[in-house]
């Protein structure tokens, strides 16, 4: 193969800043920084410039932006189908046997698949027809629990064929959490596989369904056959995928949409215990996906682009499977374990299909990196030119070695910020512009405003530590609500500041050149590899144990993980502290939300510190066991509490 073009270059007056190459600049879709300027003159016309170019309408909008806080709209009146836009649309040009979706399973060995855009196009086509033969219409809701799969993609393609609301839950959560979901969401349908494969072991999903859905409205259960393992069918419930596609017709008219038709709803963690819906509509999030899959990753038609997020997070969402497919690109997706069945699994991948773009998490960097330089350096990885990161901050060392190791020093690092909420990327260095900095974000996507506050909501000068947020006019593709709770999206998101105000929860110092570094979450959310865990929804699964009457979860870090959860217990009267209670409780949490959520370690405490009105001070804790002062304690009810918990910390610490 021949030399790997340098992408970025070095700054020489600063070492650790990176600038892009004249070859990348050359290349790269924006590499003027004015741009920045022109769309902050007028967003909303600069948007409606991306709208009209990027996105297929039936019908144009009548007006671009309105605003009644918190509430907004985009495309007042446009109409359009982001299914069309997925595919349709590509299958009258060459794209039409271009490769859309490379599917690598876990197990070494098996055979690959790989679907064309038409491939995709009859396939969703078909699965469209098949919810409309069982009763689905537009505004139904159907729920997703499906591994990373083809058919995942399918089905959500086939929902907003039809104007159906997907509601994807992640094949990881537990029978308890998927039964959460479909209380909220309250669909008529659930698409799910007999299972899946995981560090080479088949995982059996029938049994959290049947759990799941007793006692819910689901009249429907659609299932893959996927590993083959034997699984129970209840008669008149469910239904085998392969039978119903086999009589389904091969083209099902798209609905039209309007711009502010529900597309899907993607529950995601919040302060309290419950998960909280959060609704995405059609066109400004397809605008925004669009633009910001091919801006931020410099996407050519002849990149292959790996995101490796789960489909049932919003990064899974929004970049491994709208934002790709709408920009016609080729991605990869891949089933299993990184590092099955040996560390080096992803870079054989890299490799086996020359991907040029990789978008993963912290995380699984800082987990390879762990591993070893020599897993890496087993493979040819000279075709990635861009590499991005999502998922939380990554630290420097993190950064450093994906940088050299994986990117073999030449290609920049697209590190960026963006919620569930705003369903896409707000915050990176666009490729062809930069600068490349360890540990800093970059700058606001153009045509979104964010700005660094203090509490009282003034601005704060450039490298002192606030509050982020969101200015108007709102980005596209922010949520438009909670799904059955307009209050929570209300106190949640445009009380801290006012209703024209969005407060991300995120705190960020802003640098002279506008590039943000963001410093983590200042509500009760961890960020366990990436992935957005509340601290009540782990409570409520430990207190749901029957010896525990009240718990507290706060992070603390980890080398591979970022943040983990440590658990403080309080125990019934009468019932001693053990290891095995303590094992107990924590499988109490797998079992109740999931692995995912797992507490790091269990401290049995004899009292929680507490505000007079009730509240466990959190705060206090995280300080506590970082070994950082304590703060004001004036509010506290029980101040004999903070003693205790400092003996029980040093018990911990000498054991």
């Amino acid at each position: 193969m021949k030399k790997a073009t340098k992408w970025v270059i070095e700054d020489a007056e600063h070492k650790g800043i990176y600038w892009p190459s004249a070859e990348l600049k050359n290349k790269a879709w924006v590499s003027d920084t004015a741009i920045y300027a022109q769309a902050d003159k007028d967003p909303p016309a600069f948007w409606a410039k991306l709208a009209g170019e990027g996105i297929d309408w039936y019908r144009k909008w009548r007006k671009v932006y309105e605003e009644k806080p918190p509430h907004f709209k985009w495309f007042i009146g446009g109409k359009l189908n982001a299914s069309y836009n997925c595919l349709d649309r590509h299958i009258n040009t060459w794209r039409r046997n271009k490769a859309a979706i490379i599917w690598e399973p876990e197990t070494t060995g098996a055979r690959n698949r790989v679907l064309t855009y038409y491939d995709l196009y009859l396939q969703v086509n078909k699965f469209a027809n098949v919810l409309k033969s069982l009763g689905v219409g537009k505004g139904d809701r159907v729920v997703i629990y499906l591994p990373m799969i083809p058919e995942v993609n399918i089905v959500m393609l086939a929902c907003t064929r039809i104007g159906a609301i997907h509601s994807v839950v992640f094949s990881a959560f537990s029978h308890q959490a998927l039964n959460d979901r479909i209380k909220s969401a309250e669909p008529k349908i659930i698409v799910t596989a007999d299972g899946y494969y995981r560090d080479g072991q088949p995982v059996n999903l029938k049994p959290n369904v049947d759990e799941a859905v007793a006692g819910t409205n689901i009249s429907q259960a659609i299932i893959i056959k996927e590993t083959g393992k034997a699984i129970k069918m209840i008669k008149g419930r469910d239904l085998w995928w392969h039978e119903l596609m086999a009589q389904a017709d091969n083209y099902c008219e798209p609905e039209v949409m309007d711009s502010e038709d529900q597309m899907f709803i993607l529950y995601t963690s919040g302060t309290t215990g419950k998960p909280k819906g959060v609704i995405h509509t059609t066109g400004g999030y397809m605008t925004q996906a669009y633009w910001t899959t091919k801006w931020d990753f410099d996407l050519h038609d002849e990149d292959v682009f790996w995101c490796t997020a789960d489909i049932g997070w919003i990064t899974g969402h929004t970049y491994n499977c709208y934002g790709p497919l709408a920009c016609g690109a080729t991605m990869v997706m891949y089933e299993g374990a990184p590092d099955y069945p040996q560390p080096d699994r992803w870079w054989q991948i890299v490799a086996k299909y020359g991907v040029t773009i990789l978008y993963t998490a912290p995380t699984a960097i800082r987990m390879f990196k762990q591993y070893g330089d020599e897993w890496p350096a087993k493979h040819d990885l000279s075709t990635l030119r861009i590499l991005g990161t999502v998922g939380e901050p990554i630290d420097r060392a993190a950064w450093m070695w994906f940088f050299e190791h994986i990117g073999g020093s030449r290609c920049p690092i697209i590190d960026t910020w963006w919620q569930t909420e705003t369903g896409g990327i707000l915050i990176n260095a666009l490729p062809g512009i930069g600068p490349h900095i360890p540990t800093v974000a970059g700058r606001s996507f153009p045509g979104i405003r964010l700005e660094v506050f203090d509490e009282a909501g003034k601005p704060l000068p450039p490298g002192e530590n606030g509050y982020l947020v969101g200015k108007s006019p709102f980005a596209p593709g922010l949520l438009r609500g909670i799904h059955h709770d307009p209050k929570r999206y209300r106190e949640q998101y445009f009380v801290q500041y006012g209703n024209d105000i969005y407060f991300t929860n995120d705190g960020a110092i802003k640098d002279e050149m506008g590039n943000f570094r963001l410093t983590g979450r200042v509500d009760d959310v961890i960020k366990v590899a990436g992935h957005r865990l509340t601290t009540a929804e782990v409570e409520n699964a430990i207190t749901s144990h029957p010896s525990v009457t009240e718990s507290a979860v706060v992070p603390i870090p980890d080398d591979i993980k970022g943040q983990v959860p440590l658990a403080f217990a309080k125990l019934k009267a009468g019932v001693q502290p053990s290891r095995k209670l303590a094992a107990e409780i924590i499988e109490r949490v797998d079992k109740t939300i999931g692995p995912t959520c797992r507490p790091a370690r269990v401290l049995f405490v004899s009292d929680l510190p507490k505000t007079r009105s009730g509240k466990t001070l959190r705060r206090v804790l995280k300080n506590l066991i970082s070994n950082q002062p304590i703060g004001n304690i004036t509010t506290i009810a029980n101040p004999q509490s903070i003693e205790e918990l400092k003996k029980s910390l040093a018990s911990e610490a000498n054991k």
